[in-house]
């Protein structure tokens, strides 16, 4: 795959900090399923690989490798995440049982310093953006990036609390909503730097397809 000229591929000028990514292995008719109305299981899981590999790259270009973890699901051993651990030096972690929330969680304990975590939905986030949210952390006690379907595209911290992601109906356009309730009960400040949107759905594929400096849709807008 080409990068987009304007993800470079280090982030060396600038002060590394935790990132983490969860990411399923790609394996067709397990993930992006709602994708797979237009373009099959495997446009949908081609489609998955290319959004998990800019992913990578959009975070390389805002971090230090060796402060990237994929935590992996689905197939922990899938020769790609062997791939991208070995050519950038990534660490690789299983996502832990439990619901989002609880894998979140895990993902952001895990850091050794406060933190940002992003799935691979998201092909608008920039390694600026990804700066800008982690910068949020030292006036927040937390920061989001909201999307346009209710939901968000990255999370960060700067201390770890389950009660942030308890009561939260996940896959819904009331997760951001309810988020922000979790935080006003924990009296937490937020930061939200921008509204995003993510590929998702099939009516998402336009906007991708729109959006060819970014990435590109398997087989064109639709199969």
């Amino acid at each position: 795959m080409t990068w987009p000229k304007r993800i470079a591929m280090s982030a060396d000028a600038h002060e590394a900090f935790p990132l983490a990514i969860l990411a399923k292995a790609p394996i067709p008719g397990q993930v992006k399923t709602r994708l797979m109305p237009a373009l099959g299981a495997e446009g949908a899981c081609r489609l998955h690989e290319r959004l998990l590999r800019h992913a990578v790259a959009t975070a390389l270009a805002a971090t230090s490798p060796q402060c990237i973890t994929l935590w992996t699901a689905l197939d922990h051993a899938h020769p790609m995440f062997r791939e991208l651990a070995d050519r950038h030096g990534l660490r690789l972690r299983a996502q832990p049982e439990g619901d989002l929330g609880e894998r979140m969680h895990q993902a952001l304990q895990a850091m050794d310093a406060p933190g940002v975590l992003i799935g691979n939905d998201c092909p608008a986030l920039t390694p600026a953006l990804l700066r800008r949210c982690q910068a949020a952390l030292t006036h927040a006690d937390a920061v989001f990036l909201p999307a346009e379907d209710g939901g968000y595209a990255l999370v960060g911290v700067r201390r770890a609390d389950r009660r942030l992601f308890t009561v939260i109906d996940w896959g819904t356009d009331r997760v951001m909503a309810q988020t922000r309730d979790r935080a006003d009960e924990l009296g937490w400040q937020l930061a939200c730097p921008a509204r995003v949107w993510d590929v998702d759905r099939p009516e998402d594929l336009d906007r991708l397809a729109d959006h060819s400096d970014l990435i590109t849709v398997p087989g064109g807008r639709y199969r």
